[in-house]
């Protein structure tokens, strides 16, 4: 089970995640009160261990800003949570042969029929754009993609949401926050119980959920 953790914009969140370790952090460069420039996002590359994977968010940005931002090694994936086309997706991949998640605005299960054939690598099931409300993670079952898990995610319900789904990778932002800016705490209790805890309840399943799929990573 993966972790990534959203939204970084200060100097103190790379220092958190170097000291927890995620496997994803994520860079938004949409319209957010998260929201950094690429010359902030350079710096925090260079600070961020290379053990972590950097993902850059975008609302319909142009092909070229995502193009360079992943060429240069700024963001190693790309996450599109607007209205980006399977055709934009398979251009992405083509130029950069990089991984993309296209990101999905859950309301139903018919959301997330329509875009299992997607090229992306990885879809993103969440309730909004950043809102930090969960949505009914039944719609989810028997989803044999892997996904990353987001919408109102936080230590107290993510044992709940793992003993019904097996996603690829949960996601948060402001499940780790307090008063608007990263927790070192939370973001710690986080990992902590996705590291221990969850694998305890998801191996077996996960096996046989991936067995004969594309496989965990």
């Amino acid at each position: 089970m993966k972790v990534k953790i959203c939204g970084l914009f200060r100097a103190e969140d790379i220092e958190f995640a170097n000291q927890v370790m995620p496997d994803y952090v994520g860079f938004v460069f949409a319209e957010s009160r998260r929201q950094i420039t690429v010359v902030q996002a350079r710096n925090f590359r260079d600070t961020l261990s290379h053990k972590i994977q950097t993902v850059g968010v975008f609302v319909n940005a142009p092909r070229e800003e995502i193009l360079s931002l992943l060429t240069e090694g700024v963001i190693d994936i790309a996450q599109l949570h607007g209205e980006e086309t399977e055709e934009d997706i398979a251009y992405l991949k083509k130029m950069t042969g990089k991984p993309i998640i296209k990101a999905i605005r859950v309301s139903n299960r018919q959301d997330v029929e329509q875009w299992l054939p997607s090229k992306a690598d990885f879809l993103l099931f969440d309730s909004g754009a950043g809102s930090g409300v969960s949505f009914p993670w039944e719609i989810l079952k028997e989803v044999k993609r892997e996904y990353f898990l987001a919408g109102g995610l936080r230590a107290e319900n993510i044992p709940d949401a793992l003993r019904m789904l097996t996603p690829y990778a949960i996601d948060l932002s402001s499940g780790v926050e307090t008063e608007g800016v990263k927790d070192l705490r939370k973001m710690q209790e986080v990992v902590k119980l996705v590291r221990t805890a969850c694998p305890v309840l998801q191996d077996e399943k996960t096996e046989q959920y991936y067995k004969g799929e594309k496989g965990m990573k």
